[in-house]
């Protein structure tokens, strides 16, 4: 399974606030700096994390973003599937002639299920315990 950039920079943005000391505010400039994105893919990043609250974003000349929800209530799996396309195939009969008779759509199903089922085992906070060496890269 081949992940979006924007889910990718989305896990990206969650693993660096929750590696902030908790309540502490950074910059959307910071973060785009910090992982080498523009600047406009950052906004729509952060505007989307907070719609769906796991971000609070501060406005005004001392605002900035922060973690909304605890770190260990955000579940990587949970993340994926609201920020995630899942749909692996079109499996539609206008598409595909063989949709009545297939069962890939079946397995490739399973195998997303399994997918995000490893990844609900996993929260923001797991990323971040006792790995110093990113707690390190993130404060460069």
């Amino acid at each position: 399974m081949h992940l979006t950039s924007f889910t990718d920079y989305s896990l990206r943005t969650l693993i660096y606030l929750a590696s902030l000391p908790q309540g502490e505010l950074t910059n959307i400039t910071h973060v785009t700096e910090l992982f080498g994105v523009s600047r406009n893919h950052m906004v729509k990043v952060i505007n989307r994390l907070g719609q769906l609250e796991y971000i609070e974003t501060v406005r005004g000349k001392n605002g900035g973003i922060r973690l909304l929800k605890p770190a260990h209530e955000i579940k990587v799996g949970q993340v994926v599937r609201d920020i995630e396309p899942m749909t692996l195939v079109n499996c539609s009969s206008e598409f595909c002639h063989i949709t009545p008779a297939c069962r890939l759509k079946d397995k490739l199903n399973q195998a997303k299920l399994a997918f995000l089922a490893e990844l609900d085992d996993c929260s923001i906070q797991s990323l971040i315990s006792d790995n110093a060496e990113l707690v390190t890269l993130l404060k460069l």
